[in-house]
């Protein structure tokens, strides 16, 4: 199947078999700000005749009503995106959020795959996540389900003030204006008064630098705690960590073993385990969706 993994700066296509095999076709430029140019952009690299293609999207899509809603995207959002490119392209379009698409990836052909309930996140840019049961995404009455990054973000065990920001989705003080990598550079600003960007601040973190080793602290306790309540809720038994963040191993080792002490009950470390960096994850969520849609 001919698949799309469309961020907000690029769009990988590929050809996906049903066992996972990517052949990757073109690397593009995301187009945001026009509908029509987004269009044909998609349509250039479709394929003959009337055959489906599948789209792993950063945007969230009503399960009822089709309307898509993307902040790094913003000419798709207001649209009922799946029908209005089927009826552009004539073919069927099917589309999933990337992180429902990099859950369902996990769950199906990942290290996940023998676990019946799966919390996947992302630690990008900023945060998401996707929930598959049983190996169905769980979407929800919104679309919304997975986004944990859109609850208050706090400290418990540090007790650190934190600042109080507002987020693109309307709201103020969430999570993923602090636990993405815009987010880790935030706090630091804010422990250190110096600008550094996310890659810096992780390896003067592992250089034990003071300010550094504050920062994380802090991040810890943010991500790890709002990830330990989801984790009391959902009950999963495995949680891929993907994202920039991701590569970053020792970063997520330290935060499964923060997340293991918030959580209920007698949880082992390895809990939390990263995924390699890149589009792989959603393309391969993008066939399996719409290879069963």
């Amino acid at each position: 199947m001919r698949c799309f993994d469309i961020g907000g700066s690029k769009i990988v296509v590929a050809d996906v078999s049903e066992s996972g095999v990517i052949v990757e076709r073109a690397r593009l430029p995301t187009i945001t700000d026009n509908f029509n140019r987004f269009t044909h952009s998609i349509a250039e690299w479709c394929p003959p005749n009337s055959e489906p293609i599948s789209l792993s999207l950063a945007a969230v899509i009503h399960p009822q009503t089709g309307v898509a809603t993307s902040a790094n995207i913003p000419c798709l959002t207001g649209r009922k995106l799946a029908a209005e490119l089927s009826e552009q392209l004539q073919r069927p379009v099917h589309i999933i959020n990337d992180a429902d698409a990099f859950a369902l990836a996990e769950a199906s052909l990942g290290q996940a795959k023998s676990h019946s309930v799966v919390f996947a996140i992302i630690l990008g840019t900023g945060v998401g996540g996707g929930i598959v049961i049983d190996g169905h995404v769980l979407d929800g009455y919104q679309g919304t389900t997975g986004e944990w990054g859109h609850g208050p973000a706090a400290t418990v065990r540090t007790g650190a003030a934190i600042p109080v920001l507002p987020c693109q989705c309307g709201q103020t003080g969430c999570i993923d204006t602090l636990g993405g990598a815009r987010g880790l550079e935030v706090l630091h600003r804010h422990v250190s008064g110096v600008n550094l960007d996310s890659l810096s601040i992780l390896q003067a973190w592992l250089a034990h630098d003071k300010h550094a080793l504050q920062t994380v602290d802090i991040w810890l306790d943010i991500v790890g705690g709002a990830l330990g309540s989801v984790i009391n809720v959902l009950g999963p038994s495995i949680v891929p960590v993907g994202g920039g963040l991701a590569n970053c191993v020792p970063l997520i080792e330290a935060l499964d073993h923060e997340v293991c002490q918030r959580c209920l009950g007698d949880i082992q470390r390895g809990l939390l385990y990263p995924t390699p960096a890149g589009p792989e994850q959603g393309l391969i969520g993008a066939a399996l969706h719409g290879q069963h849609s």
